[in-house]
């Protein structure tokens, strides 16, 4: 596998401040220390990232451990939900499913399934354009992006049942190891404490 996708962990959840700006959770943060702690990131290894605050958090601290800087790109951000601003979390569930279920339909404005994944899929394509074939990339971002990623890679068609939620730790902080050309996906989401190091190769 040559790149690994990685989900930023829990959030300070805010109402009354934008989502894209929200902050990694105590708990998120010990959760992204431990991962990097434990070797997860290669040294040297190419860190890129959505220029949501929360990604950014969970990038610095990878790129720390591998000792390199943080590539960021607005267009690795999560799906645009600011049609709706925050959602209380069963409201937000719902709408999430309707995203997944009908995925050239927006939902209450929201970015259509097809054009986020469209989008991520080209972003990573160009970012790993820069990246040489024996240097391993991490891309630190959101769970609805990353699932639309990973439909892609496996050439599955783009279903809730394919999300983090259902496979990893709910509260985010999942990965899964992949490469794009050709495009093949290394296994399902993984919490970051039971994914394993040496995914690179």
């Amino acid at each position: 596998m040559r790149a690994l996708y990685v989900t930023h962990p829990q959030v300070q959840m805010d109402a009354q401040i934008p989502v894209p700006l929200w902050r990694l959770s105590e708990l998120g943060r010990q959760r992204a220390q431990a991962f990097a702690a434990r070797g997860a990131v290669p040294v040297g290894a190419m860190i890129f990232s959505s220029r949501e605050t929360k990604a950014m958090e969970l990038a610095d601290i990878l790129a720390a451990s591998a000792g390199t800087p943080v590539l960021s790109d607005h267009l690795m951000g999560e799906n645009d939900r600011s049609a709706t601003g925050f959602l209380p979390p069963a409201l937000f569930e719902a709408m999430a499913d309707r995203f997944f279920a009908e995925p050239e339909v927006s939902a209450e404005g929201w970015e259509r399934a097809i054009d986020a994944q469209r989008r991520i899929v080209a972003t990573v394509a160009t970012a790993l354009a820069s990246v040489p074939p024996d240097m391993p990339a991490v891309f630190c971002g959101h769970g609805a992006v990353g699932t639309l990623l990973k439909c892609h890679l496996a050439g599955r068609k783009i279903s809730r049942s394919e999300d983090q939620s259902r496979h990893g730790n709910k509260g985010g902080g999942n990965c899964f190891a992949f490469d794009l050309d050709p495009p093949r996906l290394g296994g399902e989401w993984q919490a970051m404490e039971d994914f394993a190091p040496g995914w690179f190769g």
